[in-house]
């Protein structure tokens, strides 16, 4: 075989594609005997060319996995004393490269069985050869063997560490440091959070970061970014692994990204770097000081725009924002000064990219630094409203984009500034360029939600623009634009009476589009006609609504994500005008809800196997089961978010009807208690309680799943205020339409320990009506709780986010209590603070 098979190696190496297919051929046969193996040993050992000793180590390494357990003993000694030569005499780098690879998937079986105990010795002697190939192979090796036996290199960690690091030093040699550099890189995910194993790696550090400058310094930029490669691993490493490291590896990153000399993947790299040091180790750069140098070279970068043929996801101006957005989150008071200070240097200079870079800044910064930005509102909107009316374009699109930033994270404070911004605005929508139309739609949109009747001076003048802008524009625009009538009409609500008409006309023409380039704005039409009904009410709708449900309705079967959210937000809103006339289209709109829900209309629920006592939702089958055959193509959470949140809407405007829809609506409400989301299970908690409240006895049989869901959102583990306030008004209205089903000895103390409500104050009325009511009857289960309900009361008296309604209701039970039960009340209204007593008492006098 020895002799045919060089012929044929020889011949896979001719330039002839149609000699080299058919040598390929041949050794793929030849290839399935093990006596393959020693034959191309020979050929490794004794063939004259350097290529035809590198394809015979290529392919032992492609075959000798399969054939290792087959070979006797002296085959298998023949081949590894081979490859040591090969490793330690070839003048080929790239054969011992070969060889050494044969050696890592070797080592995977004979290290483990004890059939090669004198390789790692070989490999510690290796690395320590005054000859440069020799300590360069032991590194490469060093590096191959982690992907196959990295475990066993556990405990020889101590002795690596000082050869690694002589290597990364190595004066004689860059290939040996670059060697090193690699082989290190390989380790690291073997670590530990063993303090010898911390140590080490934080010594590696400087000599890492040695080897990277020198690296590029000679343009090898692809070795360099190993480097990055290792500081991320130890960056997200649970060991503190970089300790006062930090500072240099920054120090790093920011030169490389700095250097518009260098390509763009290793500047993104370094951007990277720093992008995690501030996600998970913010108070590392605090404590090091670092803030401030970090933002001196990321605000400078926001001028570094892509070209318009180049890939903007790889522009460092966003990269660079997304740093400075993160840091703003996270570091609120270090990074609003120096954003500011180079806000207000940039804005005047003359180069108007950091004119752009300055407005930027300040629309990045806007979320993290928020209370910051409103002590110093009026300033920076001056800065920001001057930017709207700069002569170039780039500066005008920047200054529209931190408008809509301010419009929605600097609420209301933002608002009292109307009379400046709008006008602004409404000048901003007049841009011939396209990109600051966009951005002024979007900062008016977000803008005038919340206005209320202060937009009313300027409704005409907005709708004309908005109206025509609709019939004249390209189609994302049209998208923009419509969300900003959408606020305008939530804003104006009856105001918005005289444009209703001719915003639902044009409405209508969008909601027939059925070409997928068009769906965005059919689901953008869809979320108006619902604000605007909303707006206007149910004795101006309810006659023309039905042509638009039905269009609403043919649009969930285009299968578009977007479209299926906004639906569902128009059904909610029309069920909430519509109030019972609404039953008409439930058959219609719940197959639509499980449709988007993956639950085929429910016929993926199968009730009469759940198991309650174990889990409240072990008769809910996953959509992911390996056995199932897909329904359907898997949505987005966002949709059955809405979804939930519609079916909620539509159980409470609905009543008594809903109780039909009981059995399908309340396995999958069910199982989104438990979901990931907390909008989700914020929502679903108002569901069940709606479907409680209005399904009568067909919602009686799910009263145990419920309450089981229902506890989880109690629990210390639930984050989300909004979600436990949510499900405290479900189990309120549970109480109050089925108390005998309730084992209330069980539930009121979970009830009331959730007690004030801490964000959903909307839930105040039915909650609090709720218990007082149990205090009005002398419920003996609410009794023993009295000293934590008048605490709980006690906080909502004071509260400055609950009506003078509800804090009328609890006084009065507080009331009853004193006039009922005299003298044991003192203790317990004398252990409150003094202001918390005296407002219950003005309370209770108003009654």
């Amino acid at each position: 075989m020895a002799q045919s098979l060089e012929l044929l190696l020889i011949q896979f190496l001719m330039p002839d594609n149609d000699a080299r297919r058919q040598a390929e051929e041949q050794i793929r046969r030849l290839a399935r005997d093990p006596q393959v193996v020693p034959a191309l040993v020979h050929h490794l050992r004794t063939a004259k060319t350097p290529n035809v000793r590198q394809l015979a180590a290529v392919l032992l390494r492609k075959k000798i996995t399969s054939h290792w357990p087959k070979l006797p003993p002296h085959a298998k000694a023949s081949l590894k004393q081979a490859l040591i030569d090969s490793i330690t005499i070839d003048h080929s780098h790239l054969v011992r490269r070969a060889s050494a690879n044969v050696v890592s998937i070797i080592a995977k079986y004979a290290v483990p069985a004890g059939e090669w105990p004198e390789l790692l010795p070989f490999i510690f002697q290796c690395s320590q050869s005054p000859q440069e190939d020799h300590r360069e192979v032991a590194l490469i090796l060093f590096s191959s063997l982690t992907e196959t036996i990295g475990t066993t290199f556990q405990s020889h960690l101590n002795d690596l560490q000082p050869i690694l690091l002589k290597c990364l030093q190595d004066e004689a040699s860059s290939r040996v440091r670059i060697a090193a550099l690699k082989a290190v890189g390989s380790f690291i995910e073997y670590v530990n959070d063993g303090g010898d194993v911390v140590k080490m790696f934080r010594d590696f550090v400087p000599s890492i970061l040695n080897v990277s400058r020198q690296c590029l310094a000679n343009g090898e930029e692809d070795v360099a970014s190993i480097a990055f490669e290792i500081f991320d691993e130890l960056i997200e490493s649970p060991a503190p692994l970089l300790g006062d490291s930090v500072r240099s590896i920054v120090q790093f990153s920011l030169e490389v990204c700095s250097n518009q000399e260098l390509e763009i993947n290793i500047r993104q790299q370094a951007i990277q770097i720093i992008s995690w040091l501030v996600k998970f180790k913010a108070s590392f750069l605090k404590k090091h000081k670092l803030v401030i140098p970090i933002l001196q070279v990321m605000c400078p970068l926001l001028t570094e725009t892509a070209d318009e043929d180049g890939d903007s996801d790889l522009a460092a101006d966003r990269s660079a924002a997304e740093v400075i957005d993160t840091m703003a989150i996270n570091l609120p008071r270090h990074v609003f000064p120096p954003v500011l200070e180079f806000a207000s240097v940039s804005f005047r200079h003359i180069n108007p990219k950091y004119r752009e870079a300055a407005v930027t800044s300040l629309g990045v910064v806007s979320e993290g630094c928020c209370e910051h930005l409103k002590d110093k509102l009026e300033d920076c909107l001056k800065v920001v409203l001057e930017a709207l009316k700069d002569q170039e374009q780039m500066v005008r699109g920047a200054a529209s984009f931190a408008l809509g930033q301010f419009a929605e994270h600097l609420q209301p404070e933002i608002l009292s500034h109307y009379e400046s911004v709008l006008p602004c605005i409404l000048n901003a929508l007049e841009d011939p360029s396209d990109e600051v139309k966009e951005k002024s739609y979007y900062a008016l949109a977000a803008f005038c939600e919340d206005m209320g009747e202060n937009i009313l001076p300027y409704l005409d003048p907005l709708m004309c623009r908005l109206v025509m802008s609709l019939q004249g524009s390209p189609r994302n625009l049209q998208e923009t634009c419509m969300s900003a009538i959408g606020s305008v009409a939530a804003a104006a609500e009856q105001a918005f009476m005289p444009y209703a008409e001719k915003v639902l006309e044009m409405m209508k023409g969008f909601m027939v589009l059925t070409n997928d380039e068009d769906l965005c704005a059919r689901a953008r039409a869809t979320e108006v006609v619902g604000i605007v009904a909303m707006a206007v009410g149910r004795a101006r709708m309810e006659t023309i609504l039905p042509p638009f449900i039905e269009a609403a309705i043919s649009g969930f079967v285009l299968d578009y994500s977007e479209l299926r959210e906004y639906t569902h937000g128009f059904f909610s809103n029309v069920a909430e005008i519509l109030d019972d006339s609404f039953a008409q289209y439930l058959p219609h709109v719940v197959p639509l809800a499980f449709s988007s829900c993956n639950l085929d209309d429910g016929s993926a629920v199968d009730i009469d196997d759940a198991d309650s006592v174990d889990n409240g939702f072990s008769g809910v089958s996953s959509d992911d089961d390996v056995n199932d055959e897909p329904r359907k193509s898997p949505h987005p959470p966002q949709d059955k978010t809405m979804v939930v949140a519609t079916l909620a809407e539509v159980a409470q405007g609905m009543g008594a009807p809903i109780s039909a829809y009981v059995d399908k609506i309340m396995p999958l409400v069910l199982k989104e208690l438990a979901s990931s989301e907390a909008t989700n299970r914020r929502n679903a908690a108002f569901c069940v309680g709606e479907m409680c409240k209005n399904g009568g006895a067909a919602a009686l049989k799910y009263y145990g799943d419920i309450l089981h869901g229902l506890h989880r959102l109690f629990a210390d583990s639930e984050p989300d205020d909004a979600v436990r306030d949510n499900a405290a008004g479900a189990i309120a209205r549970m109480i109050i339409v089925q108390p005998q089903s309730i084992p209330l000895n069980q539930v009121l103390p979970v009830f009331i320990k959730a007690l004030p409500l801490k964000e959903d104050h909307e839930e105040s009325m039915v909650v609090y009506s709720c218990v007082c009511n149990l205090l009005l009857s002398s419920h003996p289960q609410i009794l023993p709780l009295v000293p934590d309900v008048i605490n709980a009361f006690a906080q909502v008296v004071v509260s400055p986010n609950e009506s003078d309604e509800v804090k009328i209701v609890v006084a009065k039970a507080v009331s009853h209590l004193i006039s009922v039960y005299g003298q044991q009340m003192q203790p317990i209204l004398s252990a409150l603070p003094p202001a918390h007593a005296n407002a219950l008492a003005s309370f209770a006098n108003r009654r």
